[in-house]
């Protein structure tokens, strides 16, 4: 994420930067990301997550007011078994839409084929 297309992102702070996804899952999908290298959520500091809720409430707001989805999903992948891809931690905010999948049920216990329905 060193050298993002500035035409890419929504908003940034001082900690975080806002952006579309490249390769987006839904219209509006947007990936918060640390402006510091940390490489899974799980190494960013206690100081940073604590801003997270903050960003993650402006990504929604912006999304709500231009995309008016009915739904997000949030995500994280963290380590290459989880399928993170790019070593630099990244949030996923994917706004859902009633209709954009058959059936919806079970979320993000759908990272496992055939786990999502219980």
């Amino acid at each position: 994420f060193c050298n993002i297309d500035k035409n890419r992102i929504l908003f940034e702070t001082m900690e975080w930067v806002a952006m579309f996804d490249a390769y987006p899952v839904t219209p509006g999908h947007v990936l918060l990301i640390p402006k510091e290298h940390y490489e899974t959520f799980f190494d960013i500091p206690d100081r940073l997550k604590e801003s997270l809720n903050f960003r993650l409430n402006d990504v929604k707001k912006l999304l709500d007011d231009k995309f008016h989805p009915t739904g997000y999903n949030i995500g994280v992948n963290c380590g290459q078994s989880a399928g993170q891809t790019v070593m630099h931690c990244h949030i996923h905010v994917i706004p859902r839409y009633d209709g954009d999948c058959e059936n919806p049920r079970g979320g993000v216990r759908g990272v496992i084929p055939g786990k999502q329905n219980y």
